[in-house]
């Protein structure tokens, strides 16, 4: 590929084609006929805030760029990648929403995003038809108001805080009135790709729910900007719980430094890390994907450099939609007398526990 110039100040809208990517310098002109084909399978989406944290003359190496610019190897499919990687369908009593567990729901309130992230594992639905039709969000809530045991509802999509204020403070109202609901949790990419988004009206909209709680997806300490940091601190100063889900991802942040880094700027700005996820199977990401034994390993250094208060959950999605399991180290051996065991410390040695007698 021939060389990019000098990148330029970042645009004031959001780079959402190929033409715009050239424009932005975020790709080299003879990478165009790759990238069209890309996009006609995968959309294109980045923020004036996301490409602003683009370091100058980085891309493709740059660990914001590499998760929002599109990437050839995108068309390479491989045969274990799946249109639904963790099974969202096969958990959809009714359109829109996903009943995998039996105390929790998620209800896929839109699908369209902020930015539209290369590894995504809804990649095949995203962007298509924008919010939920409100017959199909009635029949979702009238499936939760239906189910005592559903406790918490998860708004997702695509990202809900998309969505204008007013809407959003509508379906809160709603949840609001169903009586066994406990819990309402939104994750979002919003407080950080689309920080200006995090308004007064948008935060009082998430308030109205006595216990909601906001989950930002952030994978690089870089997408931290000023004004992401900012809105996190709104959100927080508002008296809304926040939690972070990372995905780990290789070239982007496949090490303990690069980790490190990001979970001790969280949980200084109040958010705390609660999930690192294995990258899914979707189609298109093999290029993305670590192993789990590199995955592991790099826990088992976070854990001697990180307190409980900033590590996150290593965990992955059992494709075909099974569930969500830790796949952290393993720091328990168990002996042959029983209850016996060897218990691991994280400088590698060995310590010798036995169970209560019964």
């Amino acid at each position: 590929m021939t060389p990019m110039p000098d990148t330029p100040a970042p645009q004031s809208r959001a780079i959402a084609s190929v033409d715009d990517l050239l424009q932005a310098r975020l790709a080299p002109p003879d990478a165009r006929a790759g990238l069209e084909a890309v996009a006609q399978e995968f959309r294109i989406r980045l923020t004036p805030e996301m490409h602003a944290a683009i370091a100058p003359d980085t891309p493709p190496a740059d660990p914001v760029a590499r998760q929002f610019v599109p990437d050839a190897r995108e068309l390479q499919i491989r045969p274990e990648e799946l249109h639904d990687p963790i099974g969202d369908a096969t958990h959809s009593p009714v359109p829109g929403l996903t009943h995998r567990y039996p105390d929790r729901v998620i209800v896929h309130l839109t699908q369209t995003c902020a930015v539209y992230c290369r590894f995504c594992f809804r990649r095949e639905t995203v962007g298509a038809d924008g919010a939920l039709p409100e017959a199909e969000l009635q029949a979702a809530l009238d499936y939760i108001a239906a189910r005592p045991a559903i406790f918490e509802v998860i708004l997702t999509g695509g990202d809900p805080l998309v969505l204008s204020a007013r809407r959003l403070d509508d379906v809160m109202r709603r949840l609001c009135a169903i009586p066994h609901l406990g819990v309402v949790r939104v994750h979002s990419r919003v407080p950080v790709v689309a920080p200006e988004r995090i308004t007064p009206a948008l935060i009082g909209a998430l308030k109205r729910h006595p216990a909601s709680h906001v989950v930002v997806h952030t994978n690089h300490a870089q997408e931290l900007t000023g004004a992401a940091r900012a809105a996190l601190g709104r959100l927080v100063d508002a008296g809304i719980p926040l939690l972070s889900q990372s995905v780990l991802l290789r070239g982007v942040n496949d090490d303990a430094d690069t980790l490190e880094a990001l979970f001790r700027a969280l949980i200084a700005l109040r958010v705390k890390p609660y999930y690192l996820h294995h990258c899914d199977l979707a189609r298109g990401t093999g290029h993305f994907r670590t192993t789990i034994a590199e995955g592991q390993a790099i826990m088992e250094r976070l854990r001697m450099r990180l307190s409980g208060l900033a590590l996150p959950s290593y965990v992955i999605d059992i494709p075909g939609g099974y569930g969500k399991v830790p796949i952290g180290p393993d720091y328990v051996q168990p002996e042959t007398e029983p209850g016996a065991h060897l218990l691991r410390d994280p400088r590698g040695q060995t310590h010798r526990y036995r169970d209560p007698a019964r």
